[in-house]
């Protein structure tokens, strides 16, 4: 399987800019080139590129992702480690979810104090996301 840059943004689903971002950060192997000069993907490269991007879906780091590679390209020893640094990703997560209620607290507190029905010069909501100088 020869695949072009457009062929496997294709069937990845991700755009040939993020796929040249992913080969900049050594994320994806640097693919052989064409007489062309055309980079040529491979099976290889198309698995690895749908691994990084189910990782990112689940919101991963690069650095979390480069890590879980190279466990990929080296299996050896056993995964306590993989599951040491996806404890750590959903603690991470719980934290943010944890962030994202309390801002939603506070615009909903926020949202509450404007009827909706006066000047815009008298917006309660405007009026609350200004910062008073003193």
């Amino acid at each position: 399987m020869n695949l072009k840059i457009g062929e496997l943004s294709q069937l990845s689903g991700c755009p040939v800019v993020t796929i040249r971002f992913y080969e900049k950060e050594a994320l994806l192997l640097a693919p052989n080139r064409s007489e062309a000069n055309y980079r040529l993907y491979n099976k290889d490269h198309l698995e690895r590129l749908l691994f990084i991007l189910n990782c990112r879906t689940l919101n991963m780091s690069l650095d979390e992702i480069k890590i879980l590679l190279a466990y990929k390209d080296k299996p050896c020893g056993n995964c306590n480690s993989i599951n040491i640094l996806v404890d750590k990703h959903i603690h991470q997560l719980e934290q943010n979810i944890q962030k994202q209620i309390q801002l939603k607290q506070q615009l909903s507190d926020l949202r509450s104090k404007c009827s909706g029905f006066l000047e815009i010069n008298s917006c309660k909501v405007l009026e609350g996301l200004s910062v008073s100088l003193k």
